[in-house]
């Protein structure tokens, strides 16, 4: 590894980074967001990023399916004993990104929306919206077209809170 500028200055550092991150996110993630997370400081380079994560998975500390890539039970264990040794500025980074990432994540995972076409025409589109715990509310519309269902999906997906909110505001309103 050649000499860089950054705080991050060997193979040791970025390994110890790539769990840092993934301990933070509440599901796996594909190999370019976990670049993208990873390559926060000036002293990482991709290929590097990449020879570490290749040697994690091979040493068990991280899983994969192909596709993406999330902590073991050994690297959310290692990643609690080491994650000290980072430099304080590169944690800052590194958790302030995957702050963000994780509240998508996990907003994400409590919207759902889904359409099935009908015996007798049309749509069924079903849209839940959960608290994390169980469902806080759950609707099915019907709609005319595909399209029309597509846009029910996206628009609750993408408004699901203020849905929510908006609803509760007028079943009180008396």
């Amino acid at each position: 590894m050649e000499e860089r500028f950054g705080f991050i200055r060997d193979k040791l550092d970025i390994k110890i980074l790539i769990l840092f991150i993934l301990r933070r996110l509440p599901e796996p993630v594909t190999f370019e967001t976990l670049s993208e997370l990873t390559l926060c400081d000036e002293g990482i380079s991709y290929f590097d990023f990449a020879e570490c994560v290749a040697e994690l998975v091979a040493t068990e500390h991280i899983i994969t399916d192909g596709h993406t890539y999330g902590l073991s039970e050994k690297g959310t264990r290692n990643s609690d004993i080491t994650e000290n040794s980072l430099p304080y500025s590169v944690r800052i980074k590194a958790e302030k990104n995957t702050s963000e990432l994780s509240f998508r994540l996990n907003r994400k995972s409590m919207i759902s929306a889904s359409s099935s076409i009908r015996r007798k025409g049309g749509y069924t589109v079903e849209l839940t919206l959960s608290d994390g715990i169980s469902e806080i509310i759950a609707l099915k519309l019907y709609a005319v077209s595909q399209a029309q269902a597509q846009a029910l999906e996206n628009g609750f997906t993408k408004n699901a809170e203020s849905i929510y909110n908006r609803v509760i505001q007028l079943i009180l309103e008396t």
